[in-house]
């Protein structure tokens, strides 16, 4: 499969899932390493919009920088997602690959499908059935997007996309089909 080069100043979905659709998050503390994991590799390349991360699989909205070199930005994702394996690979006693394949990426250049990959990747936890409301599911970007806490994400220009924090949260939680 070809995969189209990331480059900087764009916006992209990046998503994965485990090799044969196995769990790649086995217990609580692997969703922490993993968003880590995300700041250390990712944010100096990129700005994290938002996120859900579940057992099997997770999705991942960004927005590369404009000051960072092309190559050093697919770089980073691929030093993440390596090094998540490696620490999953030597915590459980596992060999080989974790995901199924690289990671998957899709370059966004339309508003309205931003605005509606925004509200698929944080209602992605009710759409596989984790959870019944978004606002319970705490390893996606809803919590971190609708309160007032210091966060690593984007929140200010989501936000602004959706006019409020309010017409935001009743959207998500209005379950409306963007998707």
């Amino acid at each position: 499969m070809k995969y189209e080069p990331i480059i900087k100043d764009s916006y992209y979905h990046i998503y994965n899932c485990g090799n044969n659709k196995e769990d790649i998050f086995i217990e609580e503390r692997n969703y922490a390493y993993f968003l880590s994991l995300l700041k250390k590799h990712i944010l100096p390349v990129a700005e994290l919009l938002s996120y859900c991360l579940l057992k099997n699989h997770f999705h991942l909205l960004v927005k590369t920088k404009s000051n960072v070199e092309d190559k050093f930005i697919s770089q980073a994702f691929s030093n993440c997602f390596n090094a998540y394996t490696k620490a999953i690979n030597k915590a459980y006693g596992r060999t080989g690959s974790l995901f199924q394949d690289r990671f998957s990426r899709i370059k966004i250049t339309d508003e309205e499908y931003l605005k509606s990959l925004i509200i698929y990747i944080n209602n992605n936890a009710v759409h596989h059935g984790f959870t019944q409301d978004v606002s319970s599911y705490k390893y996606s970007s809803y919590q971190a997007l609708v309160s007032d806490k210091p966060t690593l994400l984007s929140r200010t220009f989501i936000i602004n996309l959706f006019e409020n924090t309010e017409n935001f949260s009743m959207v998500l939680h209005s379950k409306k089909e963007y998707y």
